[in-house]
Formats: C-alpha cells, sequence, structure tokens
C-alpha cells in the first residue's frame, strides 16, 4: 500500500508510536516559531524548565502582535524577546519584519520538516511541504528544550483539487472558503488535510499558503500541499534551493475521507458575521454598504497580492464612504513595492498604509466603528475580534475586498467595470535579513532583561481526588478564545502579566464574570457547548481562567488546541456524554466529581453531581497517559520539570 503526503512526513520523524489514526505518537520536531502575543510566556516557560540552550534545529522568536508600543509594557516584552533568543539559542525577528507566518514561509520553510508555532495560523507553511501545527506557548516550550511532540495521530482528508481558478476574481481564499462552507469550522477537527490533484499543481507556494493558513478556521491539526517545480521555483527566488526536496502522495495512497474540489466552478465567496464558515456567494449580498475594507494579514498579503491590488486601484480613488487599510505580511513584500511603484498606487488611491503586522486583523489599530461593515481579507471574523463587538466583519479575497473599496457597497467585481492583473510570482525576490538577528555567539555574554510588567509563570496545585466547585458561566457552541481572552491593545500590553490579565477573562461576553468568581473565593467550573475553545492558540484563556480558580469545563466538545491548553495547565476538560445535559447547569450551581484520580486511571468515567439542582450527569474523556499525568501534577510545566531532573 502506498503512502500519503503526510505518513511520509511523520514516519520520517517518528519517536514512538504506530502512525495510525488514533494512535498516540511522539515525533522529533525541527523548527519551533513564538511570537510576542504568546511568546514572552512561552519564553519565560522555557526558562522555568531549566535547560541552558534550545534543542531543536531552529527557533525563531517572531515580533508582529504587539507593535503599538502604547506603553512601556510592549517594549519591554520585545526587550525580553530578543534578550532570551540570543541567550538561549533563537534567531529574533525585530519589530516590522513581518508576521510570523509569512516570514517563515520566506526565510525559515523546508519542506518535509515538522515545524510547532504558538500561533494557531502555524500552518501556513504547509503551503510549502512542511506539517507545521499550532499549538500552545508550553507545548511550544517543551519541545524547545528537547522533548518530542507528543500527539494522537490525526486522520487524514484527502482535497483533490481538479481544473483550474478562474482568474483574477476568484482566488485561492475562495478554496478555503469553500471548504468552510461545506464543512464548518469544526469540521476539520481531528484532520490533517493533504490537498493534491492536477489543480493542485495550478496554485504557486503563496497561493497554498493562503489555503493553509485558514485551514486553522477548519479546527484541522494542520493542511499540506506536495512539494513540486512551484515550491522549488519560490525557493530558488528565496535563494533558498538548496532545501528543496520533492514530496509527493504515492499514486495508491489511502485516506480516510476524500473531498473534491472543481477550482473552475468557484466563484466569489463571502463569510458573513461572525463565523468564517457563515459563506454565502458574494452577489448573493451584493449592496450591502461598507464602511471599512482591510487587505492584507497573515492571509493574504504576498507580493502577488499586494500587486494585484494596486492593479484595481490604479488611477482611482477609493469610495469617500470608506476607509481602506493595506498591511503587507513581510518586509520582504513591503521593501518589493515600494521599489516598484507598488506602494506609490496603493497611497495615491487613499489606502491607508501600516505596518508589516498582524495589525487590524488582531483589534490592534484600524478598529471599525459602531455597527460598521468591515470587509477584510483576513481568517477570522469572531465577535469582537476587531476591537469592537458591535462591528460586523466579513471575510472574501483581497481582489473582491478592493473593488468593495472602490464601489463602497459589497460587490461581486465581475458585475463591474473594474479590471485585475494576477501576474505570477518574480522569479527572484528581493533578500535582506538584516532584521533577523541570530542567536548570540557568547550565550554567558546575554544579560536576559525583564521588565516590571513580566511576572512568573503561574503553576497550579495538583489534581484532587474530589472536585467541589461552583458554576462560573454557562455558554453556547463556538466560544473562540477572542471570547474567552480577547486581544486588542488594551489586553495584549498583559500578556507575560497573568495577574493583571486575568482581568479580562469573559469580558467580552459577560463584564460581571471576574467580580463574580472573586467574590465567591471558590473553584469554579464552566460549562461550554460544542467547539468549545475555538480560534487562536493563545494559552492565555486557560492561563488566566486558571489563575482565577477554574478547575473543570464540562462541554459538548473541544477545539484541539484550546483543550490541550487546558490539560496543559492542570484544568480538566470532560465530555458531557449526553449533549443535552448542558441544559442542567445554570450559573451559580455548585457540582461535585468524585473520584477523579481513580477515574483518570481506570475507565475515564466521571460522574457530576449538580449539588444544587439533584441533577447527576456523565462525563468521559479520552485521555493519553501524559495527559493523565500532567493532570495529576497540575500541569505540563511541573511534569516537565519532573522528566528533565529526573
Amino acid at each position: 500500500m502506498g503512502k500519503n503526503i503526510v505518513q511520509k512526513v511523520i514516519e520520517e520523524h517518528l519517536v514512538s508510536g504506530e502512525p495510525a489514526a488514533g494512535n498516540e505518537i511522539a515525533v522529533k520536531v525541527d523548527q519551533v516559531l513564538t511570537q510576542d502575543a504568546t511568546g514572552t510566556m512561552a519564553w519565560l516557560q522555557f526558562e522555568a524548565i531549566g535547560v541552558p540552550r534550545v534543542r531543536v534545529e531552529m527557533a525563531v522568536s517572531y515580533v508582529d502582535h504587539n507593535m503599538q508600543q502604547v506603553t512601556f509594557r510592549n517594549a519591554d516584552d520585545h526587550r525580553y524577546l530578543q534578550t532570551v533568543a540570543g541567550k538561549y539559542g533563537a534567531y529574533f525577528s525585530r519589530p516590522g519584519n513581518g508576521i510570523c507566518h509569512q516570514v517563515h514561509l520566506e526565510r525559515f520553510s523546508r519542506p518535509g520538516a515538522i515545524q510547532l508555532g504558538s500561533d494557531s495560523h502555524t500552518p501556513t507553511t504547509g503551503g510549502i511541504g512542511q506539517i507545521a501545527i499550532g499549538v500552545g506557548g508550553l507545548d511550544a516550550a517543551t519541545v524547545l528544550a528537547g522533548s518530542p511532540y507528543e500527539m494522537k495521530f490525526p486522520k487524514v482528508l484527502k482535497v483533490q483539487l481538479t481544473s483550474e481558478l478562474q482568474r483574477p476574481w476568484v482566488t485561492a481564499m475562495d478554496v478555503i472558503l469553500e471548504m468552510l462552507r461545506r464543512r464548518t469550522v469544526k469540521g476539520g477537527v481531528g484532520f490533517i488535510v493533504e490537498y493534491g490533484g492536477p489543480g493542485a499543481a495550478t496554485l504557486n507556494v503563496t497561493e497554498r499558503a493562503t489555503i493553509t493558513n485558514m485551514g486553522a478556521e477548519l479546527g484541522a491539526t494542520t493542511s499540506i500541499f506536495p512539494s513540486d517545480e512551484h515550491t522549488r521555483a519560490y525557493l530558488r527566488a528565496q535563494g533558498r534551493e538548496e532545501v528543496w526536496r520533492e514530496l509527493s502522495a504515492d499514486d495508491d495512497a489511502e485516506y480516510d475521507e476524500v473531498e473534491e474540489i472543481n477550482l473552475s466552478e468557484l466563484e466569489p465567496l463571502i463569510a458573513k458575521p461572525h463565523q468564517p464558515d457563515n459563506v454565502v456567494k458574494v452577489k448573493e449580498i451584493a449592496g450591502l454598504a461598507v464602511d471599512q475594507v482591510c487587505v492584507g494579514s497573515c492571509t493574504n498579503s504576498s507580493f502577488q497580492v499586494m500587486a494585484a491590488v494596486a492593479s484595481i486601484l490604479e488611477g482611482r480613488t477609493i469610495h469617500p464612504r470608506l476607509s481602506m487599510t493595506v498591511n503587507t505580511g513581510s518586509k520582504q513584500v513591503y521593501t518589493m513595492i515600494a521599489e516598484q511603484g507598488i506602494l506609490a498606487t496603493l497611497i495615491a488611491a487613499g489606502a491607508r498604509i501600516m505596518e508589516s503586522a498582524c495589525g487590524p486583523c488582531i483589534g490592534v489599530g484600524a478598529t471599525p466603528g459602531t455597527n460598521a461593515v468591515s470587509v477584510r481579507s483576513f481568517n477570522r471574523n469572531f465577535l469582537g475580534r476587531s476591537g469592537n463587538k458591535n462591528a460586523k466583519l466579513y471575510l472574501c479575497n483581497p481582489l473582491v475586498a478592493t473593488a468593495c473599496a472602490l464601489k463602497g457597497e459589497i460587490v461581486d467585481p465581475r458585475d463591474t467595470d473594474l479590471s485585475a492583473r494576477w501576474e505570477p510570482l518574480p522569479e527572484t525576490l528581493r533578500i535582506d535579513d538584516n532584521m533577523l538577528v541570530p542567536p548570540a555567539e557568547d550565550p554567558d555574554s546575554v544579560e536576559v532583561i525583564k521588565g516590571p510588567n513580566i511576572k512568573d509563570v503561574p503553576v497550579k496545585e495538583p489534581l484532587g481526588e474530589v472536585l467541589r466547585d461552583k458554576i462560573g458561566i454557562v455558554l453556547g457552541d463556538n466560544i473562540s478564545t477572542d471570547e474567552i481572552m480577547p486581544a486588542g491593545t488594551e489586553v495584549l500590553q498583559y500578556r507575560s502579566n497573568i495577574p493583571a490579565i486575568s482581568d479580562y477573562v469573559f469580558v467580552r461576553t459577560d463584564e460581571s464574570f471576574v467580580a463574580r468568581v472573586r467574590e465567591w473565593a471558590t473553584d469554579f467550573a464552566v460549562v461550554g457547548g460544542e467547539n468549545y475553545g475555538q480560534g487562536s492558540s493563545r494559552e492565555h484563556a486557560a492561563i488566566a481562567p486558571m489563575y482565577l480558580g477554574l478547575r473543570v469545563v464540562l462541554a459538548k466538545s473541544f477545539a484541539r488546541i484550546h483543550r490541550q491548553n487546558l490539560i496543559n495547565f492542570g484544568i480538566l476538560p470532560l465530555l458531557l456524554r449526553n449533549p443535552e445535559d448542558h441544559s442542567k447547569f445554570k450559573q451559580g450551581d455548585e457540582i461535585e466529581i468524585s473520584g477523579v484520580l481513580k477515574a483518570l486511571d481506570g475507565d475515564q468515567v466521571f460522574t457530576v453531581h449538580n449539588l444544587t439542582n439533584g441533577e447527576t450527569v456523565e462525563a468521559y474523556e479520552t485521555f493519553s497517559e501524559r495527559d493523565v499525568d500532567c493532570l495529576k501534577l497540575g500541569g505540563l510545566l511541573p511534569y516537565t520539570r519532573e522528566r528533565v531532573e529526573g
């Protein structure tokens, strides 16, 4: 039997286990990426483990989130990240060098490698043929310290692409929007998505990266494309052809599931508020007035995209009703569009040019006004993600977004007088790594500098045999980490200060939550619906509630990364055996779970007694041996310390 791409890469890196769906495996990791919103905590955790140097082939610490530096806190975080990277053996990507995913794709990605990143959109580099998985910061820290990455081997979903996109107005963004329309935001949970077929060969690396980037919105572990001549050409243009290798599935490879997408049948699609899977055809909502257009982010900000956007704007002015922002993905792209006159075209048309950073995508800058309609070529439109929960965010491809900016309303550009040029990627790209700082040659000469806002990592007490908690909040389906722990300028400055950031837990969902649980002065539980914790990898959505006293989450289902983050910080994530039991809990109810440690070592079935209303429900999970050990000890940090010291 032949092998698919996922099997080939995993088997080359296998440390233990049998790579079959559902089995526990451990793999050697080649590269680790961190960024400043999650990286300060990840590096603090790495220091707490106590090893003298990173133990992976390549580690890079990026600054791309906390860019406004409105207080000393952001600047102090950046100084800490630069000094800790220099001392312990990581590259440091300075503020302004670009968004971690795009810069990593350009300068570090390698076909056939395995990469972890403390950001949920780490799968971007799957576009070049590497397995790239988003994880919580503590998982990244333990791998930096030399541990293999342990996980359940996912199922593999083959997406067979046929024919070719109807360019220029249909782009790679429409491929992933179609996947979200079909499978929803939880339809990729438990899968790695492998793209192939003759249609895949019509997409270049940056187009593929758009698709793998937004595969995170499916809930997929990661997504991957073959490494072929397109890959080779891209690496040649980056001056890195020597790392290229061919990587493809065998003709008789088998898959757990198969989807087929005829690229020629796609048309411009758009995701309506407030979920990336709320997808319709653009023409179905044409005519809706638009207040803001944002183009860029880690999903759609390659040189090819920027050139195409400028070709639409050339000689025109954006509609007076709205504002338009553009943020390129990297300094490389920024420099090239400046040198080739593209930047001047964008400015002349009235676009606001922002830094090469995440920016408006995470609510840092360009927050829309009250009840504003914002059309974005970004990857998420969760309620409040823009910094304003009254705004309505729509997601579409960057060329459609640009057409909307000119017309002042949502339009299918095929029905307008506009034209666009979709040019191939240049054969040579501008290479200047002067904002990538290599590790120090003499680590002992580097002093790690921590400002007053940087606090130690809190560690939970070991799990007890009996949990007696109050229900702190009862939530519905698809609660995102943005709703548990928001991003944005106000909150991001406290990412290295858990006591301070804990003030913002559930602030967008229930403003009285923090005051309520603090007044109780007791441990508490959370009840969630389907896909609890979708979205960002930010482990602060687990750490800060843990700091306030969270010990257990009862839910219908969990998003992959958040489930692991809960375990990593000693919080028990349990699935309701009967989803209808969700209705048997109310805020303020007192619950008791007895025999916790016995259940962990046994059948992992837990009886939950609602002491307030007398109801009894059953919950369960399928924890790995490592999960069980982590939970018993109070989380992954004490578990890793014990192994290192042992």
